[in-house]
């Protein structure tokens, strides 16, 4: 009953609690790793300090720090993974959608690790996205252990996701809907509870840990002064959602240009993070705020403690490092980055409409708040989400209407420009074709070999008919996916196409692929799919 109706039974409930303690551990035990090697390698265990002690070390310390890190990096990356690429977030949607909620082992742990040293010696990114990761392996054990089918292991990597996101931010709302957002993608009635119970469960054991506190401190109150502050509000968002493309464009554009960079001069892949290393080094000697996740910085753009000027130069330099660190393939998470970006970009924001109509204006700190919300939620494409956890991560709930105001453009402007989110988009990048739903990967999932009728089965194709079709050129080879075998009938208007491996360069066959059998496979996958999102 656990194993194929799991989210349906109250036994489940307590394999998500157990999932959500074990997973909140992990991600405060990954953020006291951080904190230890930042303060072997810095001086300095606070992470919401890093930026000011930074800038009393020395220059060459500053400097190396990060190019030894990426080394370390590199050579991880090198022997444990198969690309020399760092898996996150991406790889856990991934998971969700085509691997019944399992992620890779061995590339997970070394990304973990590659992860912690980057965020410890002065990569430019966030905390989220390796225990997001961290959070999925957990579950993956768990559902292969159980031997769970897909629906029951994308429920079990929810929970696991939500405990997690909830033990890094004390943000209990926004993680149980951040894994239902953006890792199962769907708002399905019967992962909601053990989900919550989960995400409950990450929750306390952050309070246990760090007390009933907030991530950031806002000074006094922020309210919405007059009700015509309401379209700066609006024109705030479209900003947002202009800065959050520029922001998702650099990194990719980034990591094309290190690619290319890396081919011409016949780097070893396994070098790249020390170069990227080297060039944050050399951008932290006059910008150190870039250095870590960069909440000192955020927190003084929400209270005030930083002039426009500052704000503008800051945000510029801050997406220039988490470029660098990304397409170096360094590690580390998008989100605490464009909370960041978005931060800046509203206080910068604020101090030009506060300037320009000070009578129907609040404080500019109010436009800091909603910047950085609508970032982050064009970046990670959760608009929901995104706004409960900013008003968890500052304890302000009295701002609701200027946070969505700006979230829910951002959002708009931002989806027409990118596939939906930064996730997305990295997995349409490497041909993973998510954004468009169900309709458009589940095609991929099926192998043609697994659909084809063998020669030997009734109603199978006339062979004769088949050597005909193969020597006119028309037949699909028998590793191919649905994705690619269904256009060709179509194209066709043939019955069905011989199915065939090639052995020295002729093909062999091996079977026909009907048409009417590819359209019922797929027809049974939808409707699973459609029973799963709706039940």
């Amino acid at each position: 009953m656990l194993r194929h109706r799991g989210p349906g039974q109250i036994q489940f409930w307590f394999i998500a609690l157990g999932l959500g303690v074990a997973s909140g551990l992990a991600a405060i035990a990954f953020r006291f790793a951080i904190e230890s090697l930042q303060t072997l390698v810095y001086g300095t265990p606070d992470t919401q300090t890093l930026h000011s002690f930074a800038e009393g070390l020395p220059w060459v310390w500053v400097l190396l720090i990060p190019v030894f890190g990426g080394i370390v990096v590199g050579i991880i990356l090198h022997v444990a993974t198969p690309d020399g690429r760092v898996r996150a977030v991406a790889d856990v949607i991934e998971g969700a959608a085509l691997n019944d909620g399992r992620v890779e082992k061995k590339a997970g742990i070394a990304s973990a690790l590659c992860s912690w040293i980057t965020l410890s010696t002065g990569g430019s990114t966030g905390r989220e996205g390796p225990v997001v990761h961290i959070a999925a392996m957990c579950s993956s054990w768990v559902a292969n252990t159980l031997k769970v089918d897909g629906i029951t292991g994308r429920d079990l990597l929810g929970c696991a996701v939500a405990a997690a996101v909830s033990a890094s931010f004390n943000a209990p709302i926004a993680g149980a809907l951040f894994a239902l957002e953006v890792i199962l993608r769907h708002f399905a009635l019967h992962a909601f509870a053990p989900i919550v119970v989960a995400s409950a469960a990450g929750t306390v054991i952050n309070r246990l840990v760090y007390g009933d506190v907030t991530e950031f401190v806002l000074p006094g109150t922020t309210t919405v002064e007059f009700y015509l502050e309401l379209p700066a509000f609006f024109i705030l968002g479209l900003v947002c959602g202009l800065v959050a493309v520029i922001m998702m464009q650099s990194v990719f554009f980034a990591d094309d240009m290190e690619t290319q960079l890396q081919k011409k001069l016949g780097l070893p892949y396994w070098l790249r993070p020390a170069v990227a290393g080297l060039l944050l080094g050399g951008i932290a000697i006059f910008f150190p705020h870039i250095i870590g996740v960069g909440y000192e910085t955020t927190s003084r753009a929400l209270t005030g403690g930083l002039l426009m000027h500052e704000a503008l130069v800051f945000a510029v330099v801050k997406v220039a490092a988490v470029s660098i660190t990304m397409a170096g393939r360094m590690g580390g998470g998008i989100f605490s980055p464009s909370l960041m970006v978005g931060a800046l970009t509203g206080l910068t924001f604020g101090h030009i409409a506060t300037g320009i109509f000070p009578e129907v204006s609040s404080a500019f700190t109010l436009y800091a708040l909603a910047g950085m919300g609508a970032v982050a939620a064009a970046v990670l494409g959760a608009p929901i989400s995104t706004t409960l956890i900013v008003f968890e991560l500052t304890g302000d709930w009295q701002t609701g209407l200027a946070v969505m105001v700006s979230v829910s453009m951002s959002t708009a402007v931002a989806s027409r420009l990118v596939d939906r989110s930064f996730f997305l988009t990295q997995l349409e990048r490497r041909n993973v074709q998510l954004a468009a739903g169900p309709q458009a990967y589940l095609l991929a999932m099926f192998r043609v070999q697994g659909v084809m009728r063998k020669p030997t089965d009734e109603g199978a194709a006339d062979e004769a008919t088949c050597a005909q079709m193969i020597e006119d050129g028309l037949y699909v080879q028998a590793g191919a996916t649905l994705k690619t075998a269904l256009p060709m009938l179509d194209r066709t208007g043939e019955p069905f196409l011989p199915v065939v491996t090639m052995d020295a360069g002729e093909p062999v066959l091996q079977g026909a692929l009907f048409h009417v059998d590819a359209l019922k496979a797929y027809n049974r996958a939808l409707a699973a799919t459609a029973e799963e999102e709706h039940s």
